[in-house]
């Protein structure tokens, strides 16, 4: 596409985005589960039962954003919610193995998606990394580390350059879906 050469920099990773994300949502519907199920799924899995509220944060979207996200999850058997006898005010969120498989499932179409070398280049990877730092830092507080860790200014708590990635495409879906 000789025209893209003239785009600025940020179409050109606006529109990479967006047609990575399609790409995958595609494949991911053959599973009956979206992208931003998978990124649930993900770090329930990783990090255990917690509150909605809690979730959201982990996968930066807004409270509502996970709520809705999760009513599908349940609905097709890939989490489950409990009360939380710690504050009966909210639910706890739980993976199951349906949402484990699915998840699993998931991962090798993700693999399949970028197999091709593009999409796993570490520099490109520390690029985006950089970008969300410093245009969601200030959105996110988040800090990127040189071995590609977030942590969040101010917190101890640290995601892995996995989970980077995650953070920065829950992101991008949260700023496409916002009013």
């Amino acid at each position: 596409m000789p025209f893209t050469t003239q785009w600025p920099t940020n179409r050109l990773l606006s529109t990479a985005a967006r047609l990575v994300e399609h790409a995958w949502n595609e494949r991911l519907a053959t599973l009956g589960v979206t992208h931003a199920g998978v990124m649930a799924l993900d770090v329930l899995q990783t990090a255990g039962s917690m509150t909605q509220a809690q979730l959201a944060h982990r996968v930066r979207v807004q409270a509502q954003t996970m709520g809705k996200t999760l009513h599908r999850l349940e609905l097709h058997g890939h989490v489950t919610r409990s009360k939380n006898v710690r504050d009966r005010r909210s639910h706890l969120v739980s993976i199951t193995p349906e949402g484990r498989r699915i998840l699993e499932a998931a991962t090798q179409l993700e693999d399949e998606l970028v197999d091709h070398g593009l999409l796993t280049d570490e520099e490109l990877r520390r690029t985006l990394a950089d970008i969300i730092t410093t245009l969601g830092g200030a959105r996110w507080k988040l800090r990127v580390q040189s071995d590609g860790t977030v942590t969040d200014a101010g917190s101890a708590d640290a995601t892995t350059a996995e989970e980077s990635r995650e953070i920065a495409e829950a992101g991008a879906k949260e700023d496409t879906t916002s009013p």
